[in-house]
């Protein structure tokens, strides 16, 4: 028998047997069971199994952590002894039955913005990387000045950079759509209809070289470029209205009537209602999230670096993805990331230490590779699998946390993109900040590190947790 094949059947008797299991899925990390009934899961007996990284129930799922590449193999193994398998997209639907009123909005918000963050982060680099090809220090290099570079180059790297914000109303209705039971392509022409070139730029009206168009007499109608909610609230009642005109029209007529309806109603809502009232209000909130980042004395790296990986825990972190699409969308730079990463590499930080103090060979094998996990970016094996399991460790890389993002806040580091961290993040910060952003994860890896070796973890506190 493989060691695959016995951790699998291992897996499925510590989580109560294949007669407590509904189904299982898997993303990028981590096996995803559901369960019938989680009192029977043996969450001891999960943790000791080999390869496990942690295991936590979250979002209706219970959540079983091996990381990239061994989580497909471990599911293939799980398939082939006969449970029923669903995709993680179509086990999300099963799961978002359970939870709060609360917990199920948040993971729906996080299912609109997750497919979207793809094309962000690949904006976000090429913004970085025309940062640094733009320097007058490396410019040199070639024998040039800034004002040497061709005007079709700098068009060229327009078009990289500022295409997915132009249309961003597009991604997020198309993306809503989706979500809410609605037609994308649908959703995508709504979107596209809030940028058109036939509407004002939004832009050009925030600059006072253009001119809002008034409806009325009094309503402002523009485009939405670069905007979020907007697109996010058209696509939710846009969604809602293709499903109750659909089953009301007769099937012979469905293809013609329902999207005409629905277009025809929904843009009119849009430019007319929902556009003028949601700009203000993202505006407000753009606005109220600006002040806090820019709270004096690093008092907001403080909080934010500090608090990140508790919400993170909660899985409620998804919300602050359209906090950062509208900072990227509006400033063209993202003073959220830096504080952000320096909680990840602090959680690095801290299992690192763990695995080099622990004379415990399984344990080693387990935080060694976890805390460079998270400094990828990817903090879960490290929290769960370590820094949470032991509690002091966890506290130990909040603090760690907390100092990097203060350092953050003070040298007011601006990343060009979002969604990537510590060693891929230093991609974001190629517009000049690459020392500072290097600067800020040392702090907190290095923080984190000290605090959790002098103070969060010994052996013999690992002996007394688990007897």
């Amino acid at each position: 028998m493989s060691e695959n094949r016995k951790i699998a059947e291992q897996v499925i008797e510590a989580v109560g047997g294949k007669e407590n299991i509904q189904s299982v899925a898997h993303c990028a990390t981590r096996l995803r069971i559901m369960v019938n009934d989680k009192e029977k899961i043996n969450q001891e007996q999960v943790e000791n199994i080999n390869k496990v990284k942690g295991a936590f129930f979250n979002s209706g799922q219970y959540q079983i952590i091996f990381g990239t590449g061994t989580v497909n193999k471990i599911y293939e193994e799980v398939s082939g002894l006969g449970l029923e398998t669903k995709s993680a997209t179509d086990q999300k639907k099963e799961a978002v039955k359970s939870g709060t009123r609360f917990q199920r909005a948040i993971r729906t918000f996080g299912d609109v913005f997750v497919p979207i963050i793809p094309v962000l982060v690949a904006t976000g680099l090429f913004m970085g990387l025309r940062g640094l090809a733009m320097q007058e220090q490396v410019l040199a290099i070639f024998g040039m000045k800034p004002d040497d570079v061709s005007q079709n180059f700098l068009l060229f790297t327009q078009i990289l950079t500022d295409t997915a914000f132009i249309f961003l109303p597009a991604l997020v209705a198309w993306s809503t759509f989706r979500v809410f039971g609605g037609t994308p392509i649908i959703g995508l022409v709504l979107g596209l209809m809030l940028v058109s070139p036939s509407l004002p730029n939004a832009w050009g009206v925030a600059g006072g070289d253009v001119e809002p168009l008034k409806f009325f007499g009094w309503i402002p109608v523009v485009g939405y470029q670069g905007s979020v909610l907007p697109a996010f609230i058209a696509g939710i009642i846009g969604a809602r209205l293709e499903r109750l005109i659909r089953k009301r029209v007769p099937e012979a007529l469905d293809l013609i009537v329902t999207p005409f309806l629905t277009l025809l109603v929904m843009i009119a809502l849009s430019l007319l209602v929902i556009g003028p009232v949601f700009h203000i209000v993202e505006q407000g909130i753009l606005s109220g999230a600006t002040a806090v980042l820019s709270w004096p004395l690093g008092i907001s790296g403080l909080l934010i670096g500090g608090l990140n990986q508790l919400i993170v825990i909660t899985g409620v972190h998804h919300i602050f993805n359209m906090l950062e699409i509208q900072l990227l969308a509006k400033y063209h730079y993202n003073p959220y990331n830096a504080i952000v990463t320096c909680a990840v590499a602090a959680q690095g930080g801290a299992a690192l230490a763990v695995g080099l103090k622990t004379k415990s060979t399984k344990l080693k094998a387990l935080a060694l590779p976890s805390s460079l996990s998270a400094f990828l970016g990817i903090t879960e094996p490290a929290i769960f699998g370590v820094n949470l399991r032991y509690g002091k460790p966890f506290i130990m890389a909040l603090i760690g946390g907390a100092a990097g993002g203060f350092l953050a806040s003070i040298l007011g580091l601006k990343a060009t993109g979002m969604a990537v961290t510590v060693i891929p993040g230093t991609l974001l910060y190629l517009n000049g900040q690459i020392l500072q952003y290097i600067l800020v994860n040392l702090v907190a890896i290095g923080v984190a590190f000290v605090l959790t070796w002098m103070f969060g973890f010994s052996d013999k506190v690992k002996k007394e947790m688990e007897q």
